[in-house]
């Protein structure tokens, strides 16, 4: 009986050694081609899945392992970020990001109009459009060490604004589609964005902390870990509860981290979970690629990724400029943010089970999404190759 027990609940070691294998080959093959290993993972998502040779079967735990790499992407990042130099360039990340959100939404009214679609779809669509990816663009500047160049600093204030404004997009969404959120709801959230707000401006105003109990910490490996999974998920946890993205509580938290004394520890203590969690993200985004419904659509999938890339990058880019970013390097960041995010997925989501889009379209867009994702590193790389663009001699205003 036991033994009955323990077969029926043991993990198939089988399945997560192949998947480790597909990993490992995918990468080492795509480095040879000077790849970043994010493809490598949507590939493996595409070949494990239930439209390649369908080993993983359980989408829904790999998904929320994702959401777990994504908190902990944006953990780090809040750790190497300065947050006055970022705090500095709001006018960026306010003022850029609603003009980028404003263009976009415009541009499918003109499509939109051709079609004879209603105003809700036109603005759901242009919601999802607008949103680009943090957990690639993100990881993409820091395999090249240009999270902290003008232009890598810019368009990062840029996606954690997307981040802030999925909110309002979702309850907008919700009310286009009939659904009147709570009182309750829209305090809590509002209450937890003047929380974060008055959060980031005492941390400002702060130079460093001190926190005794951390410095402690230092020659205890064990407890170092738990400490920042307390800290990263504690504050994710919180925004979370008001309503607002936990990458974003995550976030804080890694600007908190880095505004306090003796703690480079942080690093080293979470990067190999960081590592998985990322990489099980990235693969779970590889699972929803369907490929049956990608030969059958081959021809509108491939005319929409060419409309989204170039429209996302002209808009973005001429955003850019506007803010005061060089010619080269607006259209680098252009390229950065040409893709249409992840938290897209929960817009898409949200517009269809409030009955604003329909099946094909929830279908089609889904698809859209993850493929613009696994091209995304190709466009940043032929754009960057097209205007020969170089951190080390492309200042903020060359």
């Amino acid at each position: 009986m036991f033994n009955l027990l323990l077969a029926a609940t043991a993990p198939d070691f089988g399945k997560l050694i192949l998947i480790g294998i597909v990993v490992i080959g995918l990468s080492l093959i795509l480095k040879r081609f000077r790849q970043p290993s994010v493809v490598a993972y949507i590939l493996a998502g595409v070949l494990l899945g239930d439209y390649g040779f369908n080993f993983i079967t359980d989408s829904e735990t790999i998904q929320q392992m994702g959401e777990v790499g994504l908190i902990l992407l944006l953990f780090f990042i809040g750790m190497e970020v300065d947050v006055n130099d970022l705090v500095a360039r709001w006018r960026v990340a306010l003022f850029g990001t609603s003009l980028q959100v404003l263009a976009s939404i415009g541009l499918v009214a003109i499509i939109g109009s051709l079609l004879s679609w209603e105003w809700a779809r036109i603005i759901t669509l242009g919601f999802v459009v607008a949103l680009s990816s943090s957990a690639v663009v993100i990881k993409l500047l820091q395999d090249t060490g240009e999270t902290k160049t003008e232009i890598g600093a810019n368009v990062i204030s840029i996606l954690l604004m997307q981040d802030i404004l999925i909110v309002p997009m979702l309850v907008i969404t919700a009310l286009l589609g009939g659904e009147t959120p709570s009182t309750e709801l829209i305090v809590k959230q509002l209450f937890g964005a003047v929380v974060i707000i008055g959060a980031m401006i005492w941390i400002v105003r702060k130079d460093t902390f001190r926190l005794k109990l951390l410095r402690r910490m230092e020659s205890d490996h064990e407890l170092q870990v738990y400490a920042a999974v307390v800290i990263c998920f504690g504050l994710a946890s919180l925004t979370n509860y008001f309503g607002l993205s936990p990458a974003l509580g995550a976030f804080i938290a890694g600007i908190l981290v880095h505004k306090t004394e003796s703690t480079d520890w942080f690093h080293d203590s979470l990067h190999g979970f960081r590592v998985l969690f990322v990489s099980v993200f990235f693969i779970s985004v590889g699972l929803l690629i369907d490929l049956d419904f990608l030969l059958e659509h081959l021809l509108p999938i491939g005319l929409l990724l060419v409309t989204v890339y170039i429209s996302n990058h002209l808009i973005n880019a001429s955003v850019l400029r506007f803010c005061g970013c060089s010619w080269r390097g607006s259209l680098y960041g252009g390229a950065l943010l040409a893709q249409i995010g992840e938290l897209s997925f929960v817009l898409v989501a949200t517009g269809f089970y409030a009955g604003i889009i329909s099946d094909f379209v929830y279908q089609l867009t889904i698809l859209v999404i993850s493929l613009t994702l696994l091209l995304s590193p190709f466009w940043i790389a032929m754009t960057k190759r097209l205007i020969h663009f170089d951190r080390s001699i492309a200042p903020a205003n060359q």
